[in-house]
């Protein structure tokens, strides 16, 4: 029979060794104690790399460091998986009804997966970001236009969305609006600061939460109104002014910006058609599932302001008692957090590129000026401002797909241009075309036209000017 050890055996074998110990025991077993100490140096070093990896803001992401399509996947997967969407897509359905509602969801996020599916391809196959896929086509110095643009526009959604975070909380249970835009700000930066790395875990938490609460929100509809005229709902019909197109543009402009800079996410794919599937789960899946719930939220009659507030399910789920009101609390800051940390991060590995520093600095110091605009309340004036520049948004990455996928392929050994005036010919005069579809034309889709006309115009300067050219690479 063997004797088991007492417990003060038990703790002398588990106790960790003290300093001295261990420099004794190296200097016993031959072994240096300062190499013992350079060991323990690199074990923290190594540590301090896996919890902040370098963001590779001024070059492409190498092989050796890019990340699962799981990863990459959780990223996209958990963005458009927000309250937000529920919104538009309850705002959809109350105008058009549910059929024609989702038609324009089907329809929106189809051109969606194209467009960001693209230049994911192209950002895997690459490894950059979204800055040095603009500097390869709008060149040297041209990039710091179009990435400075979209990496504003992301900054002023951050806003907008820690100060809708404050604005929901404060609504929903009468708390300081200051007091939880602050406290907000500060959770979203520190988040972002992180990296990469944030953002995939932020995904597997909110993304899943999202379609828990939304279930439990359309079992306590069921129970109340019942589903049973859910699909056959017809909105207002003719007395509405939103068209099919122009639903279809709402569908594509709510990630037409961070959607344009995908690179700065699906840079992180294995290879092209790893970057490709990490986006379908964010279009059509995530986009789609989170306007659904909107749609039959509305379309079953539940929604308090079908009109302004679409299919919002959170005050269906604070209304029911403590328990879920805590746990609606929860869902705010993490749901509303996934787009501010993306939209956050997106600006900072822009603005960083752009000035030449490094993304963590300018994720605090962005956070602060979002942070600072959201209480001052400014962000509540320039939703329709960010809607608009939204639409100027998607010919920039027509320009893209059509520069690096037909004329010139990937090509970096070529000299670049310090500006490519083909590139913001095209970019301008697609822009003009979606703005004249939207005030002349408004029953179609602004979008569509913007995409269309940036792809066409470039392309055709680019033969003009005899660009066209592959290179191989």
């Amino acid at each position: 029979m063997t004797n088991s050890p007492s417990l003060g055996e038990t703790v002398a074998r588990a106790r960790k060794p003290s300093h001295l110990e261990q420099v004794t025991a190296s200097t016993a077993i031959g072994v240096p104690a300062n190499a013992q100490m350079g060991e323990r140096a690199i074990e923290r070093e190594a540590t301090e790399h896996w919890i902040l990896e370098e963001e590779y803001e001024h070059e492409p992401v190498p092989t050796s460091h890019r990340q699962s399509t799981a990863s990459v996947a959780a990223v996209w997967f958990g963005f458009p998986m927000i309250l937000t969407n529920a919104v538009f897509g309850g705002i959809i359905a109350y105008n058009l009804g549910f059929s024609l509602a989702f038609a324009a969801v089907v329809i929106g996020n189809i051109i969606l997966l194209m467009y960001v599916g693209t230049l994911s391809y192209i950002a895997g196959t690459t490894g950059r970001n979204f800055a040095l896929q603009a500097e390869h086509t709008f060149g040297k110095h041209g990039y710091t236009i179009a990435s400075g643009f979209l990496s504003g526009i992301v900054v002023g959604w951050y806003a907008f969305q820690v100060g809708l975070t404050g604005k929901t909380i404060h609504q929903s249970f009468g708390w300081s609006e200051t007091l939880i835009i602050v406290v907000a700000a500060i959770l979203y930066t520190a988040a972002t600061f992180i990296g990469i790395r944030a953002l995939s875990i932020i995904g597997i938490i909110s993304a899943p939460l999202y379609v828990v609460l939304g279930l439990v929100a359309l079992g306590l509809i069921s129970a109340d109104h019942g589903l049973s005229g859910t699909f056959d709902y017809g909105g207002l019909g003719a007395a509405s002014n939103m068209t099919l197109g122009s639903a279809v543009t709402i569908v594509i402009a709510t990630f037409a910006d961070s959607g344009t800079m995908t690179a700065d996410f699906t840079r992180w794919a294995k290879d092209g058609p790893s970057a490709v599937r990490a986006t379908f789960t964010a279009f059509p899946v995530a986009h789609m599932v989170a306007q659904l719930f909107g749609m039959i939220i509305v379309s079953a009659g539940a929604a308090a302001d079908p009109a302004t507030n679409g299919g919002d399910f959170l005050p269906v789920l604070s209304s029911r008692g403590h328990a879920l009101a805590a746990i609606a609390v929860l869902f705010v800051f993490i749901n509303l957090g996934s787009v501010c940390t993306h939209c956050l991060y997106n600006g900072a590995v822009g603005w960083s590129r752009i000035v030449g520093s490094k993304m963590r600095i300018l994720t605090i110091v962005l956070g602060a000026i979002g942070g600072i605009v959201a209480i001052a309340g400014v962000w509540s004036l320039f939703l329709d401002w960010l809607n608009l520049l939204g639409v100027l948004v998607p010919p920039i990455g027509a320009v893209m797909i059509i520069d690096q996928l037909v004329v010139r392929h990937y090509s970096g050994a070529e000299k670049l241009p310090n500006f490519r005036l083909t590139a913001f010919a095209a970019w301008a005069f697609a822009a003009a075309v979606a703005i004249a579809v939207h005030y002349v034309v408004p029953s179609y889709s602004e979008a569509v036209a913007g995409l269309v006309a940036g792809a066409a115009s470039y392309y055709a300067l680019s033969v003009a000017s005899g660009l066209k050219r592959r290179v191989v690479q």
